[in-house]
């Protein structure tokens, strides 16, 4: 069974930083591209960056500088460190999981975390 448990989401001040947490299982990780989506309400569920299983790394502009995405094998788990949090990137955060061989179709096929809030807010 394969699971994404998404952790780190909270409540944070424009300007400050939050780490989300990815960790897989039931699936051979190191194998595996990652990526972080993000859905606000009312949008449509968006990319947020992905990183391959070779650890090249692919980030939307509006992130680009402030986000950085990471990869742990040993441990599972894939990160995103998020810096310098703007209001606008208050949402709902998913972890996705595709098997390399299959990053054309990342976002469309693969697996999906439950996701963790995002707020930015003073």
């Amino acid at each position: 069974q394969v699971q994404l448990v998404e952790s780190g989401g909270g409540l944070v001040q424009p300007g400050g930083s939050l780490t989300l947490s990815c960790a897989a299982s039931g699936i051979p990780f190191r194998l595996y591209a990652m990526g972080w989506y993000r859905q606000a309400r009312g949008w449509q569920r968006d990319l947020v960056a992905t990183i391959t299983s070779d650890g090249n790394t692919n980030y939307v502009d509006s992130v680009v500088g402030r986000f950085t995405i990471s990869r742990d094998n040993a441990e599972n788990t894939v990160y995103l460190q998020m810096n310098s949090l703007k209001p606008e990137d208050t949402a709902v955060y998913y972890c996705h999981a595709i098997h390399q061989t299959d990053y054309d179709f990342i976002g469309k096929y693969g697996y999906w975390g439950q996701g963790t809030q995002v707020t930015v807010s003073s």
